[in-house]
C-alpha cells in the first residue's frame, strides 16, 4: 500500500509516540483495513512547546505551545488525526476541530520521585523540588511551605536524570506518563488526590480531528470510551470557567461512582497560601454542567478574579 488510509500526527517526544502507537495499534485492531501494511502513518511534528525547552510555558505562552503545528497540519489536511495528552490541550480549540475519541483513562495522580525521601511530606525542610507545571508548584507549597521549588523543564527522562544527578531533591510527575514509559520503579509515592488533585484530564489519550470528516469519525467511533470522556468534560469544562491555561494553578478530579460523576475541583494562589475549592455531582451526561458549576462556584469566592491569584 503505497497511500496510508490515515495519518496519524504527534509529537515526537517518547512518551508522545507511545500514546500515538497505542492509537494506531487500537486502530488496526478495530478495523481489518487499517491492519494491512502501510494502512496507517505515523508522523511527527515538532512544536513550539518542545523546541523552547529553557523558560517554563507559562513564559513562553501557556498550554497551546504543544498543539498549535499539530492543529495546523489537521487543518492543512497534512494529517488525518491527532493524539495528544488531553492535559496539554487548552479548552478552546481551532475552529473546525474538536476533541473526538478518549482513550481509557490511565491513573491520573502524581508521582513524586526522590532519592532523599520516600514521601513529600517527608523531605526535609529547604529541600529543593523541581517543577515548572503552577499547579503542582502550588500545591507542593500548600503542604510544604518550607519547601524551594524550582523550575524543571525537559522531557520524561530529562527530569529523572536532574534528580539522579542531585540537581534538585525531587520532582513531581504524571504517574500515567511513568506507566507508559515502563518507568513505574522511579516513583517513590504515590501521591493521594486528597494531597494532590491532578491537572484536568491529566492521564488521558485524547484524538483530535476535523468536524465532519465523517470517515475519520466513523473509524474512531469505536476507540471512544464513554467514562473518560465524561470525566475529562467535567475537568476541562472548570477549567474553561475560570480561565485556565498554564499561567493558573487549577486542578480537578472526576470520578464515577455507581450512575453519578463526583466532581472535585479547586484553583490555588501561586504561593500556595489560599485554595478555593468546589464538589459537585450528578448524572455523567451533564459532566459539562458539573464542572461549569464549580467552576462558577469558586470565581463567586475569589476577591480579585483568578488574575488575582498569580
Amino acid at each position: 500500500m503505497t497511500t496510508p488510509l490515515l495519518r496519524i500526527g504527534t509529537r515526537g517526544s517518547p512518551l508522545a509516540l507511545i500514546q500515538a502507537e497505542a492509537i494506531r495499534q487500537r486502530l488496526a485492531a478495530a478495523h481489518p483495513e487499517l491492519g494491512a501494511p502501510g494502512a496507517l502513518e505515523v508522523v511527527t511534528i515538532r512544536t513550539t512547546g518542545d523546541l523552547v525547552r529553557d523558560r517554563t510555558l507559562a513564559a513562553i505562552g501557556g498550554k497551546g505551545l504543544f498543539t498549535k503545528e499539530i492543529e495546523a497540519a489537521l487543518l492543512s489536511h497534512d494529517i488525518d488525526l491527532a493524539v495528544h495528552s488531553l492535559k496539554d490541550m487548552p479548552t478552546q480549540l481551532p475552529d473546525g476541530l474538536g476533541i473526538v475519541c478518549h482513550l481509557p483513562r490511565a491513573d491520573p495522580r502524581d508521582a513524586f520521585v526522590s532519592a532523599r525521601a520516600k514521601r513529600l511530606l517527608d523531605l526535609p525542610q529547604g529541600a529543593v523540588v523541581g517543577s515548572s507545571a503552577l499547579r503542582r508548584q502550588a500545591q507542593i507549597l500548600h503542604a510544604r511551605p518550607d519547601l524551594r521549588v524550582v523550575p524543571l523543564r525537559g522531557n520524561v527522562e530529562t527530569r529523572l536524570g536532574k534528580v539522579s544527578d542531585g540537581k534538585v531533591d525531587a520532582t513531581l510527575l504524571a504517574l500515567a506518563g511513568l506507566a507508559r514509559l515502563g518507568l513505574e520503579s522511579r516513583v517513590t509515592e504515590i501521591l493521594s488526590t486528597d494531597l494532590m488533585l491532578p491537572a484536568p484530564a491529566q492521564g488521558t489519550i485524547a484524538v483530535e480531528a476535523r468536524a465532519g470528516d465523517d470517515r475519520v469519525l466513523r473509524y474512531l467511533a469505536p476507540l471512544d470510551d464513554a467514562a473518560t470522556a465524561a470525566r475529562s468534560t467535567a475537568e476541562r469544562a472548570l477549567l474553561a470557567a475560570l480561565d485556565g491555561s498554564c499561567r493558573t494553578p487549577i486542578a480537578a478530579y472526576a470520578r464515577i461512582e455507581g450512575k453519578q460523576l463526583v466532581f472535585s475541583g479547586e484553583v490555588l494562589r501561586a504561593d500556595g497560601a489560599e485554595v478555593f475549592a468546589a464538589k459537585g455531582r450528578g448524572a455523567p451526561v451533564d459532566a459539562a454542567m458539573i464542572g461549569y458549576y464549580a467552576g462558577h462556584d469558586i470565581l463567586l469566592r475569589l476577591p480579585h478574579g483568578v488574575a488575582g491569584l498569580v
